[in-house]
């Protein structure tokens, strides 16, 4: 079986490509999204691109997109990517317009989020896995 981080860097990379590329890891805990972003991180750059990590608490929508997503935008010619994790804010409808590509975490019976590009267990932090939810969002349905 593929590695879970490996795979969910490959499902990013075939969406987005190119250019300077948001990418937000959220969850019902702060340090494991934390935790969950260092190994896409890792993961990312082990593909080669370049990555630039971040962690924040401030989840207003016009600080971050002042301090970080504006700055990180303007430089359009290199390609990179920004992983930033945060609290479960970072999901927020006036926040999550910002990023390509989300990741939500979560261990046992918390919730997923409906809106995430992608949802990862974490009840093993040494054995991920990649959950899959139906139409609704709500229902795990199958998992790797």
């Amino acid at each position: 079986m593929r590695d879970t981080w490996e795979g969910v860097a490959l499902e990013f990379l075939q969406h987005n490509a190119k250019g300077p590329r948001l990418l937000a890891v959220a969850g019902a805990a702060h340090d494991r999204s934390r935790r969950a972003a260092d190994a896409l991180a890792f993961a990312l750059e082990s593909r080669g691109e370049a990555v630039e990590r971040l962690d924040t608490d401030d989840v207003d929508a016009s600080r971050l997109r002042e301090r970080i997503v504006t700055p990180f935008r303007a430089d359009r010619a290199r390609d990179r990517v920004l992983v930033l994790s945060g609290p479960e804010r970072l999901f927020a409808d006036d926040v999550r317009v910002m990023w390509h590509f989300t990741l939500w975490n979560s261990a046992g019976d918390e919730p997923t989020h409906p809106d995430a590009s992608s949802l990862v267990d974490m009840t093993d932090p040494t054995a991920p896995r990649r959950r899959y939810a139906d139409s609704c969002g709500t229902a795990e349905c199958c998992s790797d």
